[in-house]
């Protein structure tokens, strides 16, 4: 889900590589979940336990300016968990966005090369 909007490109020799990645804001919500770390707890666990996806630490991370470097989450941290219903939405919303810009880009590039 984190790289679902993310492009494959290729470079000047050819060689492929992931364009720049979206990373999307999620907004306060009153059905977002707030926990306070009383030992070291790891972003991973914490995706898993929250949303049943490991892979999801990294929306843990950004909602908390955490994650830089390290998953692990420092005791005493109070975090904001974002409520599943919302992270949907907004990652639906930021994959629709995506594929109709990609889109235009695309019929952009057709028409100038026929002109």
């Amino acid at each position: 889900m984190r790289y679902a909007t993310t492009d494959i490109i290729k470079d000047e020799t050819s060689r492929r590589r992931l364009s720049s990645t979206i990373i999307p804001v999620f907004p306060v919500s009153p059905d977002d979940v707030y926990i306070q770390t009383t030992s070291n707890e790891r972003l991973d666990k914490l995706a898993h336990t929250f949303y049943d996806d490991s892979s999801l630490w990294w929306l843990i991370a950004t909602c908390n300016g955490l994650g830089k470097g390290s998953l692990v989450v420092p005791r005493d941290t109070r975090l904001r968990i974002p409520a599943n219903r919302n992270v949907k939405e907004v990652m639906n919303k930021l994959n629709s966005e995506r594929w109709v810009i990609t889109y235009f880009i695309a019929r952009l590039i057709q028409i100038c090369v026929k002109s």
